[in-house]
């Protein structure tokens, strides 16, 4: 069961990679969610590298609080290190996670402190 729900969402990734990549002045925002944590990063697909990227590991996010809590966290620190770096629109990559719960909460924050999907 495990390896079918992995090998579906490997699936659909790969479907959304070959529609959107990410530029320097647009990056892709990708999101990668795991059992303990929410990770995101800034990608200039073009010449493969990251730009900027946070995590719900950091000492700036509040882990006392729920996974969704956490997301909003992550999702407003993305947005802030992409405004240092001039960035205000990108394309989002959920990494073949539904649109729901910490991805949404992840790129809900991310749209309300600035940037733009």
């Amino acid at each position: 069961m495990a390896n079918k729900k992995e090998q579906r969402r490997r699936t659909i990734r790969f479907r959304i990679r070959n529609k959107i990549s990410g530029t320097e002045q647009r990056p892709r925002l990708s999101v990668y969610r795991s059992n303990k944590g929410i990770y995101c990063q800034l990608i200039d697909d073009i010449q493969g590298r990251t730009l900027a990227q946070a995590n719900s590991q950091e000492k700036n996010v509040d882990t006392k609080v729920n996974k969704s809590e956490q997301a909003k966290q992550v999702g407003k620190l993305i947005a802030e290190r992409g405004k240092a770096l001039n960035i205000e629109k990108v394309i989002f990559d959920r990494g073949g996670y539904l649109y729901h719960g910490r991805v949404k909460a992840l790129a809900d924050a991310a749209r309300e402190s600035g940037l733009n999907f």
